[in-house]
């Protein structure tokens, strides 16, 4: 061997071979907690859920129900799959219409009562993450009513390998759920990629006769334009008919519990009309939706970037009702009629009918952002612009003898209860037009080495609505115009890698919900049941957030002071008319809400990852509030809707095949009027999901078995309260009249569940 050979080989001997595994941040991150934390560095208080929580819930779960455990949410639910638009949530005490939704960019609140309806979102199984923003919406949200908070949905990323995944799921109450979704993978060269998915849900109802029926559809397509740049288009389409659980008062939930005292009836009665009227087949509720933006982010120089996000939305549904209606004396608005109807199911002069409520709206608009970015400071620009229409229209529709009733989407010209002219009959017909513009600013300046992060905005909505109410009376035109200045501020200081702190003091506006603007006519009395506002008065509240953070080696946990002012707190709630349930506004006047919000989780320890939170509340009325000629003395007392506490506790278990998840939560008891003579006790429920994870096979990637089982010990219990009243007994006012009480009504929350799901990605 030569000395030159030698001396390489020598040298190869002596060489040292380095492997370098490094896990990546979000990977960690999404391990604490089992999914239900991540390390946070907002100026204010933020929760989420990632894509490994979600994917050991039952699929049905919708957006509320996967963030039920996080800090401040208290999830009311009719059912336990999750299909029953009968859902609220609400955050720190504001109900579902305190908060702004939020879909890729795109707003998904009701155009008219700003409710959100989390079935209609979007499928869990594409979802990366849910964020529950508890105290603020972010300055460029395309809301009007985030004093509650905002709640962040974002789709994943299509994969750039062609792919997709398939879901089967049975179980309790003949639920099936099937769910596919393909992803394209790049195409060709256009640098497009994207994923198409659909599912199908149906389940019958727990505690009444009816079944669900959802069809949904969710696709998302990117194309990446260089480093910093890209553009999507995004939708969610669903179709849904859903059946009505009855909201109950206490006094029938404790006479009938969850039995059939409380349920709609399985066969119709004729001869009977009180029970005639609760025929589940005159309560089934059709709904089609559809949600389409396209989110943009254009580098447009170094230090100049384009953000905008159009949309396009559309709706139609019908919120039907069993009532009767007197063959003569009938009025439309308050004009009396002449007619006499000739109807099919008549006893005794009056006639059962299908109520129809249906809602038409269409909206769209577009936000838009210029970032201005270099070294330590961000400026921001931006526009926000939505135009809406909604048409909300009150006809009856016959019933033959054995109880059906043709065409329950209320729409087109058949089946409709018609006058001697031709004419259908109406009881209400209102069409509002909404007009929203709004300019914000706002600076984020980074000092000390990005330890210090200041945030300074203001956001100027200006609300324009113009709207017509076409049955007789002495209401046609309506209108209201609002101007609000929304300035605010925020901090966030590093002490350590570890520790950190926040503040912020926000202010949030809220227009009244279409209803408060018109009139409500009983149509057997032509009375005015409701009076709509002459003077509209927006709900303003201001915010206050005091934060501390720890991101260790082990633990992830956050504490979280909060403070809120408001001035016409704006309550939604239900009314009655002829049997049909009709949307109204309470003005509550002054409310001041405090409390404190914990949450904690852990790196996985020999697989277990357990997670905590909790709140303490402490929300009140600021004021009595008129009724009647009178006050009805509320000075002081407890907010509705606001448990004083909430906790959770979450425990998940991964080994790569083997895999679970355990939850408790608990919520305290929560009043239900104004003057706190009624409420609901507390509560404490669990989940379990239990599942395997089986190595590929062939192709077939990591499929799996898990079983989830919710409500586990099967409790019956009132969910939430639905419809606050101002007071449940007679009250004597503050100036000596009686002022007559009225029941709330309450939720049920859904039993005993089990839901078997098999999943597997090709």
């Amino acid at each position: 061997m030569s000395a030159e050979a030698a001396e390489g080989s020598a040298r190869q001997k002596k060489s040292e071979h380095i492997t370098v595994r490094a896990t990546e941040p979000e990977k960690r991150n999404a391990e604490r907690g089992g999914g239900l934390i991540r390390a946070q560095h907002e100026i204010r208080s933020v929760s989420s859920v990632d894509s490994t929580f979600i994917a050991k819930q039952a699929p049905i779960a919708t957006a509320y129900q996967l963030v039920s455990l996080l800090p401040g949410a208290n999830v009311a639910a009719s059912d336990a799959m999750g299909l029953s638009p009968q859902t609220t949530i609400s955050v720190r005490g504001l109900n579902t219409d305190s908060i702004g939704y939020v879909l890729e960019g795109m707003p998904l609140n009701d155009l008219a009562f700003y409710s959100g309806y989390p079935s209609q979102f979007a499928d869990g199984e594409n979802y990366r993450q849910v964020a529950l923003s508890q105290g603020a919406a972010d300055l460029d949200s395309p809301v009007l009513n985030a004093a509650g908070g905002l709640m962040s949905l974002s789709f994943r990323d299509p994969a750039r390998k062609a792919g997709g995944m398939v879901e089967a799921s049975y179980g309790s109450y003949n639920s099936n759920r099937e769910f596919i979704r393909f992803d394209t993978g790049l195409i060709g060269h256009t640098g497009l990629r994207g994923f198409v998915s659909y599912s199908h849900t149906s389940a019958e109802n727990w505690r009444s006769p009816g079944h669900d029926m959802r069809h949904h559809i969710d696709f998302k397509l990117v194309r990446d334009i260089g480093e910093q740049s890209h553009a999507a288009l995004v939708g969610s389409f669903n179709s849904t008919v859903t059946s009505y659980y009855p909201q109950v008062t206490k006094d029938l939930f404790r006479q009938y519990g969850v039995s059939a005292g409380n349920a709609l009836n399985s066969r119709y009665d004729p001869q009977n009309p009180d029970e005639a009227q609760d025929y589940q087949r005159l309560w089934r509720a059709p709904e089609r939706t559809l949600y389409m933006g396209a989110p943009v982010n254009l580098a447009l120089t170094d230090h100049i970037t384009l953000r905008a996000t159009p949309y396009a939305q559309g709706a139609y549904g019908n919120v039907p009702s069993g009532s009767t209606l007197p063959l003569t004396d009938l009025y439309t608005g308050t004009q009396p009629l002449s007619d006499t109807l000739t109807l099919p199911s008549t006893q005794d002069g009056q006639a059962l009918v299908r109520a129809n409520y249906t809602q038409r709206s269409t909206r769209s608009g577009f936000t838009s952002e210029l970032v201005w970015k270099k070294s330590w400071n961000e400026l921001i620009l931006g526009y926000w612009f939505d135009y809406g229409d909604d048409h909300e229209v009150q006809s009856f529709s016959p019933i033959s003898t054995n109880g059906t009733s043709a065409n329950i989407w209320g729409s087109g010209t058949r089946n409709f209860v018609r006058l001697s002219n031709g004419s259908v009959y109406l009881a209400g017909d209102n069409h509002t037009i909404s007009m929203t513009n709004a300019l914000f600013i706002g600076d984020r300046m980074s000092f000390l080495s990005d330890r210090m992060l200041i945030e300074l905005g203001f956001k100027e909505v200006m609300v324009n609505r113009t709207g017509t109410n076409a049955v007789p009376g002495p209401q046609y035109h309506v209108g209201s115009n609002s101007a609000v200045p929304l300035p605010r501020l925020g901090m966030r200081f590093q002490i350590t890698p570890q520790h950190q702190i926040f503040l912020n003091a926000t202010t949030n506006f809220r227009a009244p919900s279409f209803t408060a603007l018109y009139n409500v006519y009983d149509p057997t009395s032509g009375e005015t049941s409701t009076n709509g506002a002459t003077s509209l008065r927006n709900e303003y509240s201001i915010s206050e957030e005091l934060g501390y953070r720890y991101t260790g080696p082990l633990v992830t946990g956050s504490l979280t002071f909060f403070n809120y002012n408001f001035t016409n707190r704006q309550i939604e709630t239900q009314i009655q008319i002829n049997n049909t349930p009709i949307s109204s506004t309470i003005n509550a006047g002054g409310q001041t809400s405090r409390g404190i919000d914990i949450e904690l989780g852990l790196r996985p320890w020999h697989h277990f990852a357990p997670y905590l939170s909790g709140e303490y509340l402490h929300a009140t009325i600021d004021n009595d509030i008129a009724s009647n000629g009178d006050l009805l003395p509320t000075r002081g007392k407890i907010a509705v809707r606001s448990p004083s506490l909430q906790a959770s506790a979450g425990l998940t278990y991964d080994d790569g095949h083997v895999f679970g998840f355990a939850s408790v939560h608990y919520t305290g008891r929560q009043y239900s009027t104004f003057i706190n003579d009624q409420r609901i006790s507390d509560r404490t429920t669990g989940d379990l999901a239990i599942g395997y994870r089986f190595s590929d096979l062939k192709r077939l990637k990591a499929p799996s078995l898990r079983l989830n089982l919710i409500n586990i010990t099967n409790e019956h219990y009132l969910s939430g309260v639905a419809d606050p009243t101002l007071n449940a007994r007679n009250t004597t006012g503050r100036y000596g009249t009686t002022i007559a009480g009225s029941s709330p009504d309450y939720y049920i929350g859904g039993g005993f569940s089990a839901l078997a799901t098999a999943t597997a990605g090709f």
